[in-house]
């Protein structure tokens, strides 16, 4: 048996060839799988519970089915940080803490989404803070609708222009952080997603960082066993349209 990890898909209704491909990897890509991580950005963004479309409803009924036969977890990302219980309820996840720890097959690992690494970034940590905090949260649920949408496609596009101009340090995670972490929660092992740039990274003293690939052009999952860690791609069978 084995653990499969996805995160970073950013589902969205102008993106339809990602969402059949998660459907399909849903119904078809968990054999031998006792359990599923989707570690954050699951949506390309999230304006609240309360604010359903056809296709994140669709979404949610794939993973509910998915959820009858193994346990799916979910951790909130930097694009879908407001999805709540509600939604994880719909969908049949598990809601996670930001930071998780578990074990697996033997290693003791810290499961997150990895926006938090990226220390370097100073005005996104400054946000992502202000975002945290519980009054700012509930103000933001309490907007109207229309609000609430205005809102996210400012950010969005804020997010996007600013990223054009931060080097590929700043937007990578920080090694000290890494490793702060990892000696904080005292785990052999860290799976993240956030950078878009899936690898298996050695660290020293035996530990490993692990990040999951996106869903921009292919699908990607990884699988965790006994025998460690595998990354595999899954080609799109649908075109954009």
């Amino acid at each position: 048996m084995r653990t499969a990890f996805v995160g970073d898909l950013h589902l969205s209704a102008d993106r339809p060839d990602i969402t059949h491909a998660f459907i399909d990897f849903l119904a078809t890509g968990l054999e031998n799988v006792e359990a599923l991580y989707i570690i954050g950005d699951l949506f390309e963004v999230w304006m609240g519970d309360d604010i359903a479309e056809p296709f994140t409803v669709k979404i949610a009924q794939a993973i509910a089915s998915a959820a009858q036969h193994i346990p799916i977890y979910f951790t909130q990302g930097n694009r879908d940080f407001l999805v709540g219980k509600d939604f994880c309820q719909q969908a049949s996840m598990t809601l996670l803490p930001d930071i998780y720890i578990t074990t697996l097959y033997g290693k003791k690992t810290v499961i997150l989404h990895g926006d938090s690494l990226c220390t370097l970034d100073i005005g996104y940590q400054r946000f992502r803070r202000f975002r945290s905090i519980g009054f700012v949260r509930w103000i933001y649920a309490n907007l109207p609708q229309q609000t609430r949408l205005n809102i996210a496609s400012k950010i969005r596009r804020k997010s996007q222009q600013g990223n054009k101009n931060k080097t590929y340090e700043i937007m990578d995670v920080e090694p000290n952080a890494v490793l702060s972490l990892l000696a904080k929660t005292n785990c052999q092992s860290m799976i993240h997603g956030h950078t878009h740039r899936p690898a298996i990274h050695d660290i020293p003293l035996g530990m490993h960082r692990v990040v999951v690939g996106d869903w921009y052009t292919q699908g990607s999952v990884l699988f965790v066993d006994t025998n460690g860690y595998e990354l595999q791609k899954l080609p799109f069978k649908n075109s954009v349209g």
